[in-house]
């Protein structure tokens, strides 16, 4: 699904969400039921492809954890009402790369100690792209960040390595990288909710929704 960049989002008032971000946030860009739809969609094309394999998920935290946990939900459900089982494992790395809005140069990898589990299998990387692949200047042109975490894991010789990432971020330099599945490709903004945070802030924000500058200001560190 494609989100253009005049889109206007959708008026704040249409929606509940904490009071504590009343203030904070321009509109809501994509509503909390649209994404569980839209991952439902996504969990059904992944089932599709993956036949008979057992898969290990690579869950990347903290952004991707509420797009994981649906995704692998949709995925176990449509398991149990099919024919075949599907069995799944789930692990977790974390990566760094933002201070407040802006990317950092340096990335940094945590957890995932123990990634033998990869041999053999096949292998889903949960993400969210604005979390780590974001289309940025100082990242899109060699896909960076992309490459580390993916050499990080080929080495344990996974079957297969498929990306599912629930956002795309569009920009005026198409080199960048591109997961395998995606549920919204979004313009170039900054945005929060579903888990993704300004400095820790808006993860409780059920909707992706985009920041205005009070916001970045007010949790500014």
């Amino acid at each position: 699904i494609q989100i253009s960049d005049n889109w206007p989002g959708y008026s704040l008032d249409l929606f509940t969400y904490p009071q504590h971000y009343y203030g904070d946030l321009e509109y809501v860009l994509i509503p909390h039921g649209i994404i569980v739809d839209r991952t439902e969609r996504l969990a059904k094309d992944i089932m599709q492809d993956i036949g008979d394999n057992d898969i290990v998920v690579l869950c990347v935290l903290k952004g991707g954890y509420k797009f994981c946990a649906d995704l692998v939900e949709h995925i176990k459900n449509l398991s149990r009402n099919s024919e075949r089982f599907i069995s799944m494992k789930v692990d977790f790395v974390r990566l760094k790369s933002y201070h407040n809005d802006q990317s950092m140069q340096d990335m940094q990898i945590m957890g995932g100690d123990d990634l033998s589990k990869l041999t053999g299998k096949v292998s889903f990387l949960c993400v969210l792209l604005t979390l780590f692949f974001m289309f940025c200047k100082d990242i899109v042109g060699t896909g960076r960040t992309m490459k580390v975490l993916l050499n990080n894991i080929e080495k344990y010789k996974p079957k297969m390595i498929k990306v599912a990432s629930l956002l795309v971020k569009r920009t005026s330099r198409p080199d960048g990288y591109r997961p395998d599945y995606y549920g919204f490709e979004i313009p170039d903004l900054f945005v929060v909710g579903y888990a993704l945070d300004y400095n820790e802030h808006f993860r409780d924000l059920n909707h992706i929704c985009v920041i205005n500058d009070h916001g970045k200001a007010k949790y500014r560190v």
